[in-house]
């Protein structure tokens, strides 16, 4: 049996399986749990296609391999999960059913047993609001595919003890995972200043100023994005996409800077999800072709610079509301959604009184609060400060 620690995970869907191949390469033995049987034996199929494509490319041995599967244990029930140290929630997006799950876990689990949720937008202290030891909660959230994203944040809500944040963080760094500490806010780091890029985009498309594959070309190609949005929310499906927007926008009270957009609404309600349902953005059929975008270079930087500077503003927003460091901001957007480099970097480069000047004109065009510059960009600019001296 293993000396090291025991991880528990609640859900065995994409993410709870990828959590699962993590805790396991890293040599623990894991114990994951799902209502649904069925799902079950979809993630232990799942992960065992992932290892013997590893075995097979040579990046794992036969016996890792091997190993690595010996150490996943399904259960059928809450109650097994006794012998776990650290617990990782990662089901459905919805707070009354996390809550239960939470309350069920902490009546069967040791006093020392630290539980996590995996959540991307909902409050940590909400779903620790069901537990009598609430200082033990914490959220520890994964990006998709776990196994391969580096970048996981640490987000401790009020009521986490620093003890709790500290084991919890030492664990995940042990894993060989980026972490990255955020304030227990919507969206946390990375879904809150990414928002823009998805959001804009859009807007720029409704307005009629280009397509879709115009402006996934002009990030690509003035940008350095590996995707463009529309080819990005058509990979991560635009079920999960529109519903972390609207969830977001919900959570800051209805916030314009966040609102949803009818276009995406229709695609999530019309079922066309992206790439795993065939058709979303673009057509994903195998006789359909993908559109030329229009390679017109004075639109194509306006369309990037309009994107950028919404996205400068939320990452200049985040730190100066000290959702996180300057640092931890700019390694969670290049290491959890791949950006070319951090954005506040960007903006000294650009020079903040010229982002501040975009975004002054946008709100000036549009008198809209959705394009309201951040107070800490209005201070910079006065002060001809950068957010880094080198």
């Amino acid at each position: 049996m293993s000396s090291k620690q025991t991880i528990g995970v609640a859900g065995s869907g994409a993410m709870g399986s990828g959590i699962a191949l993590v805790a396991a390469t890293a040599g623990h033995p894991v114990l994951i749990f799902d209502a649904n049987p069925q799902a079950l034996e979809k993630a232990i199929s799942s992960i065992s296609d992932i290892v013997s494509k590893s075995v097979a490319k040579g990046k794992l041995t036969e016996d890792a391999g091997q190993q690595i599967l010996s150490r996943i244990k399904t259960i059928n029930s809450v109650g097994e999960f006794s012998p776990c140290n650290l617990i990782i929630e990662a089901i459905v997006e919805n707070i009354e059913i996390k809550k239960s799950l939470f309350k069920s876990i902490e009546a069967v689990v040791d006093t020392s047993c630290i539980l996590a949720t995996n959540t991307s937008s909902l409050s940590v202290v909400s779903v620790a609001s069901a537990c009598q030891n609430r200082g033990r909660v914490l959220g520890i959230h994964f990006f998709n595919p776990a196994n391969l994203m580096p970048l996981v944040e640490i987000i401790p809500s009020f009521t986490t003890d620093e003890n709790t944040v500290s084991q919890a963080r030492a664990m995940i760094d042990s894993w060989g995972k980026i972490t990255v500490l955020a304030k227990d806010t919507p969206g946390f780091i990375v879904n809150r200043i990414a928002r823009p890029f998805y959001g804009e985009a859009i807007r720029i498309y409704e307005e009629g100023i280009a397509d879709f594959a115009t402006i996934d070309w002009a990030m690509k190609e003035f940008g350095g994005f590996k995707m463009g949005p529309f080819e990005l929310m058509d990979f991560i499906g635009n079920d999960i996409n529109y519903k972390v927007t609207e969830t977001v926008w919900e959570q800051f009270f209805y916030d314009p800077r966040y609102r949803p957009s009818l276009t995406q609404k229709r695609l999530f309600e019309a079922g066309l999800f992206g790439r795993k349902s065939g058709r979303g953005y673009y057509n994903y059929e195998s006789n359909s072709s993908m559109p030329e975008p229009v390679k017109n270079e004075y639109l194509g930087k306006a369309i990037f610079t309009r994107v950028l500077v919404m996205l400068i503003n939320e990452a200049a927003d985040a730190l100066y509301l000290k959702i996180a460091t300057a640092s931890d901001i700019e390694t969670s957007m290049m290491k959890g959604v791949n950006y070319p480099k951090g954005l506040l970097k960007w903006a000294d480069e650009m020079g903040v009184d010229k982002v501040l000047a975009a975004l002054n004109s946008l709100q000036a065009d549009y008198q809209e609060d959705r394009y309201r510059p951040s107070l800490l960009l209005k201070k910079m600019a006065s002060e001809k400060s950068k957010f880094f001296n080198n």
